[in-house]
Parts: C-alpha cells; structure tokens; sequence
C-alpha cells in the first residue's frame, strides 16, 4: 500500500538545551560493586507454569572463579544459575558502565513496578539505541531454539501497515533522542508483502539505519528481491549465521541452510549490500568449537560483512538445572574460546563492554549540538572488540593502533567541556583531539579517523576507516532463569508494539511476547481471509523451507 506525504519525525532538530540544563550530560560512571551483591529477578516456575510474574531476590555472587546467580521463590524453591563465567572478567566490565540521559518521554507510569510496567516506564534508565518492529511472526523456518515462534499457535500476529507506520513514528517521538535505528523482525520480515514499503516509510521518517532481522532465505533465493530491498534503503542484514559447516544448521535449524546462506552473502555482494551482520546463535554442544571458524569467514568476506554478532543462546522453556548447565555458554565463555580458536590473535583482555562506548556518542552530540545514540546497556549484557584488516588479509585487534582506554577518556574530557560549559569549549575540544594524536600507535592508519572528528565531528566521516574493520560483538540475552531486573532497566535494545509501548528487549521476548501477541493475533483462516496471502505468505505457515 502507499501512504503519501510521510513526513520526518521529528520536525525540527532536538538540541541539548530542550530538554534542560546541560549540567546532566556531564559523564559519569556507575558505582563499581564487589561481589556479592543483590538485585531483584522473577521465578522462573511462576512465568512458566503458572504464566505469573513474580518478582524475588536474587545474589550475585563468586565461586570457582565464576559469577553465579541464586534466587529463592516460597512456592517453588531455590534456583542456581551461572550469570557470567569469568569473575575477574566481570569486575573488568562493571569499570566501564556509564549512566545516560534516558527517556524524557516515558510511555506508561509506575504502577506495579518492573517488569510488569514496561512501556517504557518512568523507572528506565536508557533511552532507545536500537529499535525492534515484528512485522509478523510467521516464519519460512521452524526453529526449535527460536524465541519468536512464528504461527504455532495457530494464529497470526501481524499489525496492519498503518499501525506499523504509527509504531515508527512512535519510535522516533523518543526524547532527547529519536531512535536512530531500527530493525525489522518476526518471524521473519522476508514473509511479509509490505517489507520493502515499511523500510522506506522508516527512512522517510528519519531513521537512519534501517535493517532486517534474517534467516536470508529469500535473499539467498532472489538476487532481485534483494535489489529491491537495497533500492527501498535497506542499510544492513542482520544475518542468521550458525557456523561453517552443515552440522550445527541441521542440529539447530532441521536443515542444512550453509549453502543458502553463502548465495545470499554472494547475492548482497553482486547487487552492492555491503553491510551484512552475522549472527550465531551460540549453543554449548552444537557450534561452540566454530567460533574462531567464524570469525575468519568473516575476514575472509570483509568487503560485505561488518560485524560478527554471537548470541549466546537464551534458555526459553522449562529445563532442570543439569539440563541448562549442559547448553549454558555466557560471554566469557565465548570470549576465551574465540581467544583458543584463533591462536591468541583475539586475546580475551581486548573486549569492552557496550556501554563503554557512551562518551563516544556524547562527545559527538556536544561536539554537533543535537544528543546523539549513546550505548548504554547494563555492563553484562554484551561486549565486543574491533578487527582491523592489513593489506594481506591478515587481522589484529584494534587495540594495537590506538590505546581505547585513553581514546575512551579523550571524549569523556571533551564532552564535559561542553556539558560543564567551559570557556571556549569547541576551541578547546578540537585542540584536545589534536593533542589525541599521542594515543594513536599507527599515525599512518589512523589519519581518517582524527581527520573525521577534527572536521566534521560524525560518523559517515569513519567510513573510509571503517571499510576495513569488522566488529565483533558479544550479546547475551535474558532468559528465565539468569533473568535480572536491574539490567532490564537499562536495555536499550527496545521493541516498538500496537498498543504505544516500547518494551525492552528480554522482557519482550520472556514475558510481554505472549501477552502481545495474544491481543493483537487472529486465527489463520481469519488472517487469509482478510490478507488473501500470495505464494511466499501462505508457505511460511503451510509449507516451511527444508531444503532444495
């Protein structure tokens, strides 16, 4: 369908003094805490059998060099989990949280506290870094450790175009930041008709990164549909990608996809999509020992793939402790294999948490004028580090060109110039990044970079840079059982929903899915009766792909 006239929201460029004093984007960190210390979760026996959210205390604490997580329900007794599997690791990481503005505009009141308030509520702490939209749950795939479960139940959950048109308006009427991106999801986004219009209405609206949620199936299958998403201002494919051999597709998908997934990066290359994300979902047992294997097709497939996003897996169901500690894999699990399996090229001392690069999007919003994107999750919730790619295909760790601890504190300095309003303040930010110069290890290399800040303060400017450097990431999203409250607050990876609610991300998928899901659903034969579904529509409930 077309809709005319779809006018950027907001209407006018948002500056730092709408929403106050400029004292509160002084930087600043969060209180580092030792172990042992309390926060609050849910009982995972309540959520899953009785479909109730009850909220319990849980302990962090130490044992064995791990961080493990322990909780208590009256009705249903204790719970062990692992929450992160290097302790030393841990307190690394919680150095490098830093607090944000937040949300000026939340979307629901305090009534019966988190997480049965999310919408966003008063009580979150982050504002929107990544936006989330399902435009369906069907599915061309049947995947067992999948969180969206596409159409079995028997109904379709799949808001009508003009109600996705007002959830991203919704989106970007976040303040004192527009949701800069976002992502469309399911199910899969591939099946729905509307895909192409829907990104186009996004870049109308003024998001600028617009990207798909994939198993690349259609795109694997179609080159021209793969066009025709470019053309409609697809900037990147967020990649379902679980190893490099058959076996772990056949385990965790029911069919060999590697083969498709190697014509649709092939596919993206020919048409000119130059901005792939893979994305493993990592599974102790199924593709843990594929990591470093990964990460080199990565390198290998540079000139289209950006990052390298693993996921360690997220326990869904009802599973006894045994059970869990057999699939369970945290982020430093993964961080220490990926260091085994590429030989100590990607030492586990060179990651980050998310949110340590904070000052990077708050020194260029003060740099600008505008609040910009500021990554702030919780410390726990993901890290990632950089690959830079030499001349001969070979890759380090960005960390042996520039010094990103100093880097870091570099833009913490220059923000709170401006946040502190000092004298002369864009005078003084710009000699302080020249003085940065002394944390660059290779001059040569690095010239873009500096260049890019001195004269124009954004990130299109890195492009040149960044063309030869690949991310890779590390997210670990809640489940049940690990489930913590205080990093909910936190998430600013959010869903967009029907009802004007941005939800964040694991209370979406552990406890608000069903809840959507079952209000704004109808029975299939009511959905083909009204949506006359074509070919590709109709088999991703009737006929999903197993296979050529």
């Amino acid at each position: 369908m077309e809709i005319e006239n779809v006018e950027p929201v907001p209407g006018k460029e948002i500056h730092h003094e709408d929403g106050g004093d400029l004292s509160r984007y002084h930087v600043e960190k969060h209180e580092v805490r030792e172990l042992p210390y309390n926060t609050k979760s849910i009982c995972p026996e309540c959520l899953l059998v009785d479909d109730e959210v009850h909220v319990i205390d849980a302990t962090l604490y130490e044992e064995d060099g791990k961080v493990m997580y322990k909780k208590k329900c009256d009705k249903h007794g204790k719970f062990l989990d692992i929450y992160w599997g290097d302790a030393d690791m841990f307190r690394t990481a919680q150095q490098w949280w830093y607090k944000t503005v937040g949300l000026d505009n939340p979307r629901t009141e305090t009534v019966d506290g988190c997480p049965n308030d999310c919408g966003q509520c008063p009580e979150h702490k982050s504002h929107t870094a990544l936006a989330l939209l399902d435009v369906t749950n069907r599915c061309n795939l049947r995947c067992p450790i999948c969180f969206a479960h596409a159409a079995e139940s028997g109904t379709v959950y799949e808001p009508e175009p003009e109600e996705v048109l007002e959830m991203m308006r919704n989106l970007r009427s976040n303040l004192p930041v527009p949701a800069p991106a976002l992502q469309f999801a399911g199910g899969e986004p591939t099946v729905s008709k509307h895909l192409p219009q829907y990104i186009r209405w996004a870049k109308e609206l003024g998001f600028k990164h617009v990207q798909i949620a994939s198993n690349a199936i259609r795109i694997g299958k179609s080159k021209q549909y793969t066009q025709e998403l470019l053309d409609a201002g697809l900037s990147t494919i967020y990649m379902q990608f679980d190893g490099v051999t058959p076996e772990p597709y056949i385990e965790a998908r029911g069919t060999n996809l590697l083969p498709l997934k190697e014509q649709a990066i092939q596919n993206c290359r020919e048409v000119g999509l130059d901005s792939l994300v893979l994305v493993p979902t990592v599974v102790r047992g199924v593709n843990h020992d594929q990591l470093g294997s990964i990460i080199e097709y990565a390198v290998e497939n540079y000139d289209v793939i950006r990052c390298v996003n693993f996921q360690p897996v997220s326990i869904t169901g009802r599973i006894d402790y045994d059970a869990r500690t057999d699939m369970r894999i945290t982020i430093p699990d993964c961080i220490h294999l990926i260091e085994e399996q590429t030989n100590g090229t990607i030492p586990a001392t060179e990651w980050y948490p998310v949110p340590a690069m904070m000052p990077v999007g708050r020194a260029l919003g003060m740099m600008k004028g505008t609040p910009q994107l500021e990554l702030s999750a919780h410390f726990a919730c993901g890290m990632s580090t950089f690959l830079y790619i030499n001349d001969d295909g070979s890759y380090e760790p960005i960390t042996n060109l520039i010094d990103v601890d100093k880097f870091i504190q570099l833009l913490e300095d220059i923000a709170n110039l401006y946040a502190d309003e000092k004298m002369a303040a864009s005078k003084r930010a710009k000699a302080k990044l020249a003085a940065g110069i002394r944390h660059i290890k290779r001059k040569g290399i690095m010239k873009d970079l500096l260049s890019a800040f001195l004269r124009r303060g954004d990130y299109s400017s890195l492009s040149k840079f960044m063309e030869r450097v690949i991310m890779i990431g590390m997210m670990h999203f809640q489940d049940p059982y690990n489930f913590d409250l205080e990093r909910v607050q936190h998430c600013d990876i959010n869903y967009s929903v029907p009802d004007g609610r941005i939800i964040p991300f694991c209370t979406m998928n552990t406890i608000h899915r069903s809840r959507v899901e079952k209000k704004f659903s109808m029975p299939i034969e009511d959905w083909r009766g009204r949506h006359k579904p074509d070919k590709v529509e109709e088999e991703s409930i009737s006929k999903p792909y197993k296979g050529d």
